[in-house]
């Protein structure tokens, strides 16, 4: 059995360039998928988020026109509602010790560019762990939080390394469109990762090493599937 830490954005909007506030949170679909998985693995799975804050589910995202069907976002609305005891009180992120997890995942929704991407905690948390060649997993837009990573001589820690993110055409199409404040992947890519990306909302997971990373939505259960591949190793 390894141990998981599952790092969920505390975000409840995010500005847009317009200077509006948009409600936000994290992706239900991401969360629950990647969560029962992993837990059907065998595997431990903690929640934290910055300042221990209970996080907040995007309330699109239980939609059943932006899942597919009311039956999915039931599910999603029902194995919310079983663990919200844990959801309730998260580790605080300051408080982790890195060494005591042997993977880190990362759900999106558009919560992450709105605190995960600039959190000094987490920064840390990700530069330790993949010094150890410990297993990070963020899919969506929870790749999002890779940009708080400072190595020491002060670089993004993932230059270089190939990945995956929700894609500029996603945002811009079905995502928040012209209205986004930033677009994860343009910045990304700005920082010298090697973005690729796959067909618009299919799954498309990219393994660079102990790299994991998934696009959309849609990835979720391979995302998940490739963490506990990972860790058989």
């Amino acid at each position: 059995m390894a141990a998981i830490l599952m790092v969920v954005s505390a975000a409840d909007s995010l500005t847009m360039k317009d200077g509006s506030e948009h409600p936000t949170g994290y992706w239900a679909e991401e969360l629950v998928v990647a969560h029962r998985a992993l837990l059907e693995a065998g595997h431990m799975v903690d929640f934290a988020t910055p300042g221990g804050v209970k996080p907040t589910v995007d309330k699109v995202s239980l939609q059943a026109e932006a899942v597919g069907s009311e039956e999915r976002a039931e599910d999603f609305r029902t194995y919310l509602d079983m663990i919200d005891v844990d959801l309730f009180a998260p580790l605080v992120l300051a408080d982790v010790d890195p060494s005591a997890y042997d993977a880190v995942v990362l759900p999106g929704g558009h919560g992450p560019m709105a605190d995960l991407f600039r959190d000094r905690d987490l920064g840390r948390i990700l530069v330790e762990m993949n010094g150890a060649g410990k297993i990070i997993a963020p899919f969506c837009h929870g790749p999002a939080g890779l940009l708080s990573a400072t190595a020491d001589d002060g670089a993004f820690a993932f230059a270089g390394r190939r990945l995956t993110v929700f894609a500029n055409s996603e945002e811009l199409g079905g995502g928040t469109g012209e209205n986004t404040p930033w677009l994860v992947e343009s910045r990304l890519r700005e920082k010298g990762a090697h973005v690729e990306t796959g067909p618009d909302w299919a799954s498309f997971v990219v393994r660079d090493g102990n790299l994991i990373t998934g696009q959309n939505p849609q990835s979720s259960e391979d995302v998940a599937k490739e963490v506990i591949k990972a860790l058989a190793e």
